[in-house]
């Protein structure tokens, strides 16, 4: 068996010892195989461990375990993940490569703290699901799936430093309290119905999404009304230029750390906007009331008249 096959005598015997190879004992002792079926059991075997499939996982099939197709199935997913690792790794590698020496402690410190894309992610999504609690967490996935960028497969030296950057921030003992604060605005103790809160307003954005696309400029009119209304009513309250005021008490939506993890973000959705961005849209129009009836009145001056027209 080992001269027709090519295989080590103690191999064989190993595969005997494993399962792998099936024998029977001559008289005197000797392993007899069934020279059809054992040669063909390991030419099996060498060509998936050619693959690099597992030992245990080449068991399993030739027991009928588990199929063929699931076992290469699952091993290219591990050599995904495996990919992905390294070229993380060799991205960060060379961003400290190639950055100025006297940035270099700076960035080796950033990356150090986010060795693994798929771990930077799971960082960011337990921080928005912090943020978003008590929302049901089916909701709370969907949110994170349009929110947060995955990491990429084959990062550049530019897209593994900001992805490190973005855990950098979630990270600040400050942000937690910062983003909060944006979402649910002052006062979150008298909010009766979260989850109703979170659905109108999460109708809000998605309307004022095409209009950040479009480049329109944040004015007041009915998603600025929608978005006040929706806080109002969760908190037994009306709509009142008191109430508008109350939105803006201790207002965190100007925050650099903020809009730096929206800057980032972004750099990962290409022409997608984030609630973030939308979110922002919203405030200013909430927040310079002036500068939005000055834009109004400009718009109104540059139409022309009915004469003219």
């Amino acid at each position: 068996m080992a001269r027709s096959t090519g295989f080590a005598v103690r191999t064989i015997r190993f595969y005997c010892d494993e399962g792998i190879l099936e024998s029977q004992r001559s008289a005197g002792g000797h392993r007899m195989f069934d020279a059809d079926s054992a040669t063909e059991r390991l030419r099996l075997v060498r060509r998936l461990r050619a693959l690099g499939i597992g030992l245990s996982s080449i068991i399993d099939v030739l027991r009928e375990e588990r199929s063929m197709t699931e076992v290469i199935a699952a091993e290219s997913a591990r050599l995904d993940i495996e990919f992905r690792s390294v070229a993380w790794r060799r991205a960060s590698l060379r961003a400290i490569e190639t950055v100025a020496p006297a940035q270099r402690a700076e960035r080796l410190a950033l990356l150090a703290a986010a060795q693994d894309g798929g771990a930077v992610h799971d960082c960011l999504v337990r921080f928005w699901r912090r943020i978003l609690a008590p929302i049901p967490r089916h909701e709370i996935d969907r949110w994170v799936g349009w929110n947060v960028p995955e990491p990429p497969a084959d990062p550049s030296i530019d897209e593994v430093v900001a992805y490190a950057e973005l855990a950098a921030i979630v990270a600040d003992p400050d942000m937690n309290n910062v983003v909060r604060q944006q979402y649910w605005r002052s006062q979150p103790e008298l909010i009766r119905d979260d989850h109703g809160l979170y659905v109108e307003v999460g109708d809000v954005l998605t309307d004022v999404v095409p209009l950040v696309s479009e480049g329109v400029r944040p004015h007041a009119g009915s998603e600025l009304d929608r978005f006040v209304n929706a806080h109002a009513h969760a908190r037994g309250e009306r709509d009142s230029p008191r109430f508008r005021e109350q939105l803006l008490i201790d207002a965190t939506d100007s925050d650099h750390r903020v809009h730096r993890y929206w800057a980032l973000t972004a750099r990962f959705f290409g022409t997608r906007v984030s609630v973030g961005r939308a979110h922002d849209w919203v405030y200013n129009a909430l927040a310079h009331p002036t500068d939005v009836a000055d834009a109004q009145a400009q718009h109104h001056r540059s139409l022309p008249s009915i004469r003219e027209r």
